[in-house]
């Protein structure tokens, strides 16, 4: 399926490429063990010892927002009430690598796989103070970083849910009949075309590939936070429906300061937008884990 999928590479590296452009910049490092922890979209990311990784960008889209993130991640610092990774190494594009690539503290954690509900239910409270705080960050300040504004018209339900029927016709031999039968029951309850704009700082992409948790399963850490925008709280308001189980909602919301029925409207669809894409690419991997955690944040955003 080369070069048809919009996660397709424009440009890879490897360990030896990664070792050799961190040693020539920052030289302090060069003695580390460089392991490749994996790819996202964008970027591909490394393990720099035990203490930092390094994101390369895989694509020109890419650069933009590595720019955009050592801008402004730095500032976030005195809002984040959960650990983020942190920019302190700067790498500046050269003959051998197009591109300007960013070293980050590392942040340790387990992808929040598997979770038993109640496991889950334990970090409503400290998601919902993540995003108070983050989302109090000055828009003006944000947008002054670099930082798009709406580019991805959030507010714009209809044309997510034609995008959506799509989606669904792409993996329905992936989905049992009572999982494909609630996604369409509920993409076909779905009459508002759009909601009022709201803006607020985001993370953007706020889903269990960029979350950590500890070994008590609580969220212990916030990363990848390359879709850094300006657009409406809903976005990453999703995870209240995503990952958390629908008892542990009230007490997210009421934490985070309310939000209006069309917000919640919002947040679910994109609790169920975000996973389907995520399935997507995983079934392409032949990932089973991520298919499986996938569809169950789908199940989850859909059940009351």
């Amino acid at each position: 399926m080369g070069g048809t999928n919009v996660w397709d590479a424009e440009w890879e590296v490897n360990e030896e490429q990664a070792r050799t452009l961190i040693g020539r910049q920052f030289p302090q490092l060069s003695s580390k063990q460089v392991k490749r922890l994996g790819w996202g979209w964008d970027n591909t990311v490394f393990l720099i010892g035990d203490e930092y990784v390094f994101r390369f960008p895989r694509r020109t889209i890419a650069v933009g927002s590595i720019r955009m993130e050592g801008k402004l991640l730095p500032k976030l610092e005195a809002y984040m009430t959960i650990p983020y990774p942190k920019p302190l190494f700067y790498g500046e594009a050269s003959d051998e690598y197009p591109a300007p690539f960013l070293g980050y503290a590392y942040v340790p954690g387990d992808f929040p796989v598997g979770l038993t509900e109640e496991r889950r239910a334990l970090s409503a409270e400290t998601l919902a103070k993540f995003l108070r705080k983050l989302h109090e960050f000055p828009v003006q300040a944000a947008l002054k970083c670099g930082v798009q504004q709406d580019h991805r018209n959030l507010t714009d339900i209809a044309s997510r849910k034609v995008k959506l029927e799509g989606f669904l016709s792409k993996v329905v031999e992936h989905l049992s009949p009572e999982e494909y039968g609630v996604i369409e029951a509920y993409i076909s309850r779905l009459q508002k075309d759009r909601v009022e704009a709201v803006n607020a700082l985001l993370h953007g992409d706020l889903h269990f590939k960029n979350m950590l948790v500890n070994e008590n399963g609580i969220v212990s850490g916030i990363i990848d936070w390359g879709d850094l925008s300006v657009g409406h709280p809903a976005c990453d308001l999703s995870v209240a429906y995503s990952f958390l189980p629908p008892y542990a909602r009230g007490v997210f919301f009421e934490t985070y300061g309310g939000a209006d029925e069309e917000t919640k409207l919002l947040a679910r669809l994109i609790a169920v937008y975000i996973p389907i894409l995520i399935l997507m690419q995983a079934v392409d991997d032949r990932n089973e884990a991520i298919a499986a955690e996938a569809k169950s944040n789908i199940m989850r955003a859909l059940s009351d």
